[in-house]
């Protein structure tokens, strides 16, 4: 089948324009121009999926293909510059986005299309190793794919064919650059990651940068650059201990991490050589990374000729590290590249954007359950209100839907984590594909019956980190897992602005004479370099916070007894500990399955159906 398909895509590409056809086009908007260095970098990370990019957001519409082309008009650039250009990714690439989570097996399109990229150091994220079947597919079709350069320093695998526990991946890799013979260094790591399925085994940062190899490694004198990727929040304990010890062998060498896992953009300085890039989420960013004034002492004849025809790099007395987030949409590659429509695109990038849109079309993901009538915001709005999300799940959804025959009109409790929830719904049509984007995992329900109301009644506060000592049980349960990844990262209170031109709320009550159109609404990133990282000059989206979970209380008489408490089965640990802190006994003995077959997504796509019908 997935040969059929790239073989449609070949024939198709004459027709095939970039981005897919449903994509909106992109709007114009004021750009920086990309810092080229010596040593440069593309970098992606929890992409979740979303290779056909986003199809109702201009700002980040290019598809996997458009990134193809790109990175090839990259490379050319650099050859003509005699620089280099090197590719990263670092992990999450599946759960999030129909095109991966709709087929069956999951997967089945998206690893033909990611692997099309050809990327110099790849790793793996924690999506990747929930369940055995995706944690063996890295191991025996991923890994294989990328020839040496997917990296897995601190993870192993039970081999499904040996039971062997071996690594997923190489510990490390080592390479010269093309162009100018710079001597790289690379790993490939995870955060310390508990939830993973039995079959693999993440062993903790600390413990692994301690053991024989890993020291050993570090000691080789003949390195120019170390190259840290890892799906690791670069503000994360992880990165800092690797950074030491790194520094206490090798005190000067420059470092570059690249991070992942928290969804955002940012870019942190740990000393004056070592510099980490995170890379945002769902494909809305492609971060760029350059260095100047490294070291090349893997210089060959190839380029000591090549230097001669460009510009020299010299060496600083200390490298210059600069960053880009670059919004992914054909607007900004065709300025980057100094290309357009025509120039621009590649045969192998179209074919790919055609295999994309051939398979969304396998997977009907543009089939109508039914039509939103408002935008519904994950953080972009306050909760409770009326454009949250989580206020129209809890309020809607939950109630009409949360019921389970076989305990009929039982009084219940229904809690499920905000965290479940990871896109936001535009009005408009509501189709399978935005099914997945708003619900991607398989949450099925569970619930603990009769449990004392003096209980459950308290049990949405503990959750909510209502009290430090509660707080500090659920620390060794990975608190973080509760709400959504960027929230952990953002600041600690709502941060609220309206959307105003760039000239606007300037505390003067005139306004400039003007033809330029207002900016667009989107990232305007402030990281340990600065607020001039992004590439596109946005105005400011809000972000609200949002509690870790909600509930729905159904049925409930005025002074119930005792009540159901209905749960997702992701938070079942969660519960569990709450009960218990508040004095009761419970252990997964005592769960049962609530509304078996029905999972929070399929109820979301039902609930669509009923009560959103009508043309959009």
């Amino acid at each position: 089948m997935l040969s059929s398909l790239f073989c449609g895509a070949l024939s198709l590409w004459i027709t095939a324009q970039a981005a897919q056809p449903s994509a909106p086009k992109p709007v114009s908007a004021p750009l920086r121009d990309l810092p080229w260095g010596q040593l440069n970098f593309l970098h992606t990370t929890d992409t979740h999926g979303w290779h056909a990019g986003h199809l109702q957001e201009p700002s980040y519409s290019a598809d996997w293909g458009d990134y193809i082309s790109f990175a090839q008009r990259m490379r050319e650039q650099a050859d003509e510059k005699g620089v280099d250009l090197l590719l990263v990714d670092t992990g999450d690439r599946i759960e999030g986005n129909g095109l991966y989570d709709a087929s069956d097996p999951k997967g089945k399109y998206t690893r033909e299309i990611f692997k099309q990229q050809h990327i110099d150091v790849i790793c793996s994220g924690n999506h990747e190793l929930y369940k055995q079947n995706s944690s063996e597919n890295e191991y025996l079709k991923m890994v294989p794919e990328f020839k040496g350069n997917y990296l897995a320093s601190n993870l192993d695998i039970f081999d499904p064919k040996t039971g062997e526990q071996v690594p997923l991946a190489p510990r490390y890799k080592k390479f010269t650059t093309r162009n100018q013979g710079i001597r790289v260094l690379a790993f490939g790591f995870l955060f310390d990651f508990t939830g993973n399925s039995n079959n693999t085994v993440v062993q903790p940062v600390e413990r692994t940068i301690q053991e024989k190899w890993f020291q050993d490694t570090l000691r080789d004198r003949e390195v120019d650059l170390f190259l840290v990727a890892g799906h690791v929040d670069i503000r994360s304990e992880e990165y800092q201990n690797i950074f030491k010890a790194i520094r206490q062998v090798q005190w000067d060498t420059p470092i570059q991490f690249f991070g992942g896992h928290s969804h955002i953009r940012d870019f942190k300085r740990f000393d004056n050589k070592a510099y980490a890039l995170e890379s945002g989420r769902y494909m809305e960013t492609i971060g760029f990374q350059s260095i100047v004034g490294l070291k090349t002492g893997g210089k060959t004849a190839y380029n000591q000729a090549r230097a001669l025809t460009v510009e020299p790099y010299n060496m600083l007395a200390s490298p210059t590290f600069s960053r880009r987030y670059i919004d992914n949409n054909l607007f900004s590659f065709h300025h980057h590249t100094s290309l357009n429509s025509t120039t621009f695109p590649t045969l192998h990038g179209q074919n790919v954007s055609s295999l994309i849109s051939l398979a969304r079309k396998s997977l009907n993901l543009d089939s109508q359950f039914g039509c939103a009538p408002k935008n519904l915001w994950t953080n972009r709005a306050p909760f409770p209100s009326g454009h949250s999300i989580f206020t129209w799940i809890q309020d809607r959804v939950l109630p009409d839907a949360a019921r389970d025959d076989k305990r009929g009109d039982a009084p219940r409790i229904t809690i499920v984590n905000t965290g479940t929830m990871r896109f936001d719904i535009f009005k408009g049509p509501f189709t399978i594909d935005t099914t997945f984007t708003v619900s991607p995992f398989a949450s099925n329900f569970r619930y603990i019956k009769d449990v004392p109301f003096s209980i459950a009644d308290r049990v949405l506060l503990l959750l909510n980190n209502e009290g430090q000592i509660f707080a500090n049980a659920m620390s060794r349960l990975g608190f973080s897992s509760l709400p959504q990844p960027e929230q952990l990262t953002y600041p600690k209170k709502d941060v609220s602005f309206e959307l105003k031109t760039a000239f606007q709320g300037s505390g003067r009550n005139q306004v400039p004479l003007s033809d330029e159109p207002p900016l667009v609404p989107g990232y305007t990133t402030r990281d340990d370099a600065g607020d001039d990282g992004d590439d596109t000059i946005h105005s400011p989206l809000s972000f609200y916070r949002v509690p870790n979970c909600i509930e729905a209380r159904l049925g409930l008489p005025e002074n119930p007894e005792t009540v159901d408490l209905v749960y997702l089965d992701f938070i079942e640990q969660y519960i569990l500990l709450a009960t218990q802190f508040l004095g009761g006994e419970y252990t997964v003995d005592d769960t049962d399955t609530y509304m078996a077959g029905t999972d929070l997504t399929t109820m979301i796509s039902d609930w669509v159906k009923e009560n959103w019908t009508g043309d959009c």
